[in-house]
Parts: structure tokens; sequence; C-alpha cells
């Protein structure tokens, strides 16, 4: 008789469902077998790796038999010294969902409580989740995080808020009057994580920098990634920035050598490369008011992003919509899964990327 190892699992991941990501090239090639293909799906950095991230990896490959060195020493002081902190304070993490799940195993236990917004990035409840924690999700305001409605939420079973600022896969997000005065009503008891994923993308102060708040709020953590602005998100390297007690207890739950070598170099060249990022920034911000001008052209409505995408309302379901797309080499990123079935999410491309999504939603529409 064979054994129901569903029934084996932990309760909590016997409810999950598998992260969808977008729809890689390769797998499209395979279904419609076209190869003219753009995807605007991920969020990614679309100006591929940056000449000085090259010669890291490149010089990498004379010790690609060794371990990565556990600690990521220099990759940590190069952040310590960017950020004005201590390398005590860093996490390092196989992109930052392995810091958000990191943090989520470090505090919560089954009968905690675990906050979080509508709309807001699907691996705060998945991680929530899997650990058998209570996930109460508050209505979204405008789309983005109602710090008001979170505060109201606590209960003596609360253990995590989760924040992400901008917030994915809306845009949306917060300045520092209403985040600071937020902060000072969480009780200390409770962890909020301040996903800053995307803040490289905002250059107006429109957003505050929460790492300067850490000396002010012990109960802060905030995650940070190389996988937008910088352009490694095939590399999967990550980072969490809190206190030093913190940060010790997360490092206690870290794998050993999560970070690879390749990853650890290329980090490091990422932050020398002032001019790559410059450059990311403006192709980010031409790209997005290409995207918005056809929205316009199209009359269509769309969430004001801070990101490096913008999220459009077709006004009805929007999987047919989708599915058109594909057929024409197109490939975004349907959100219904977050409760916005008439969404799609357009990542930022370069203009001949963007300009064949113009062109395919204006046939298709």
């Amino acid at each position: 008789m064979s054994c129901d190892y569903i029934q084996l699992a932990n309760p909590g991941v016997q409810k999950l469902h598998p992260y969808q990501a977008g729809k890689p090239v390769s797998e499209l090639e395979r279904e419609l077998g076209i190869s003219d293909i753009v995807k605007l799906a991920s969020n990614e950095n679309p100006n591929g790796l940056s000449e000085k991230v090259k010669q890291a990896i490149e010089k990498e490959f004379k010790d690609g038999c060794r371990y990565p060195d556990a600690n990521g020493h220099y990759l940590k002081s190069a952040l310590a010294e960017k950020f004005n902190i201590e390398t005590s304070q860093i996490t390092l993490g196989n992109g930052s969902n392995d810091v958000l799940e990191m943090i989520a195993r470090c505090f919560v236990l089954p009968h905690h409580e675990v906050i979080f917004s509508q709309h807001a990035f699907c691996v705060y409840p998945l991680v929530s989740q899997a650990i058998g924690a209570t996930l109460v999700e508050v209505p979204a305001k405008e789309w983005g995080n109602d710090l008001n409605a979170m505060l109201k939420a606590i209960t003596d079973k609360t253990k995590m808020i989760f924040v992400a600022n901008p917030n994915n896969p809306t845009g949306t997000w917060l300045g520092e009057a209403p985040l600071k005065e937020f902060m000072q009503k969480v009780p200390k008891n409770i962890i909020v994580v301040m996903d800053e994923a995307y803040t490289e993308y905002v250059t107006d102060g429109s957003i505050p920098h929460t790492i300067d708040w850490l000396s002010e709020f012990e109960n802060l953590v905030v995650t940070k990634t190389y996988s937008k602005a910088y352009g490694l998100a095939s590399l999967r390297v990550g980072y969490a920035v809190s206190s030093e007690v913190i940060c010790g207890l997360l490092n206690r739950l870290r794998q050993p050598f999560n970070v690879n070598s390749f990853a650890l170099a290329a980090g490091i060249a990422a932050l020398e490369d002032h001019a790559y990022l410059e450059k990311a920034i403006v192709v980010n911000q031409n790209g997005m008011e290409q995207i918005k001008a056809s929205c316009k052209d199209l009359g269509l409505s769309f969430i004001p992003s801070a990101g490096n995408f913008l999220t459009v309302d077709y006004g009805q379901n929007a999987m047919p919509i989708y599915e058109k797309l594909l057929h024409k080499g197109v490939i975004v990123r349907p959100v219904a899964n977050y409760q916005m079935p008439n969404h799609l999410r357009i990542s930022i491309g370069l203009e001949f990327e963007n300009q064949r999504y113009v062109d395919a939603i204006t046939q298709v529409l």
C-alpha cells in the first residue's frame, strides 16, 4: 500500500501553491514555435550585465572548483561602506527571497499572525503559510499599503509585518512621514520587514532609505536585492540589513555558501559601476514614459509606479489579452493571483522592446 505523503507534509505546506514566475522565453518558444520574443514579465533590468561585472565574474573562474567565502566578507564590507553600517548588520541571501524566508523562519511560529497588504508580493504569505502562521491580509488603499489599517490589525498574536516600498506588483510607494509614524506606533516586539527591492529607481527623494532608521527602530529589518536595478537577477544575490542582534540570529539560519563566488564578485563590481546604475535609471524613466504614453493613447488606466514596471488596467478580464500578446511574441505578467484580474504588469524594457509591446497591444485591443 502506498503512503499518502501529502498528509505527512507540514500542514502549512499542504495548503501552498508553487510560486509562479514570469514565463521564460524558452518556454514560449517550445509552446508556440516562435523565436522573435521580448520578455517584459519579471521586472528584470534589460541592459545586460555591466562590463565591470563581466570582468569580475571572469576572474572567479580560476577558482571555480572552490567553495565561495561563506561569510561574504568583501561584499559585506562594500555594502557596509555604502550604507555607513557595520558588516555585522548584513545577512546575505540567494536573492532577497532567501532572506525573506530566513526572517520568517527565525521569528514566526505556527500560533503567530503575519500582516501584509492586499496586492503585496506573494512571497510574504508563501513563507508565512509554510510555517503554519495565520495570514492577515489587510485591504489595500489605492492599490498600496494602508498603514493605519495595518496598525489596527495588530493583535497580541502578531509577530511580523511585511511592507514593500515600492510595492510589487502595483508600484505604489510611501513617503518618509507616514512610514516613520507607522514605525513609531508598531510595538517593539513585532518585526517589521521593509522590502526595498526597487528603491534604486527612485532618485527624487520621495521614498526614504530606511536603513538609516535602524538605530532608532531595533525591530526593523530592511531587505534589498541586486536583481533589479543592478541587473544581476540570474546570479541570485540579495541581503537584509538589521540590528546586530537580529543579524546574528538570521545568520544562524543562513545556509552555508548560499551566495556563490560569481555572485559575490559581481555584487562588489556592481556597486562600483555607478555609470551602469545611472544608465539603468534613465532607461527605466524613458521606458516608463513610453508605456504610459501608449496607455493614454489607448484610453487605458494604470497605477502610478515607482518601480521598473507599470500595472495596466484593461477594463476586462486580462487573461485573453495576455494570451494574444504571447502569440505576438510579447511576454508580460498576469496578476490575477494578486486579486487583479483586469490588470497586466508590464516590465520596462529597452525602447525597441517597449515598442513591441505597444505595437502588439494596439493590435490586440
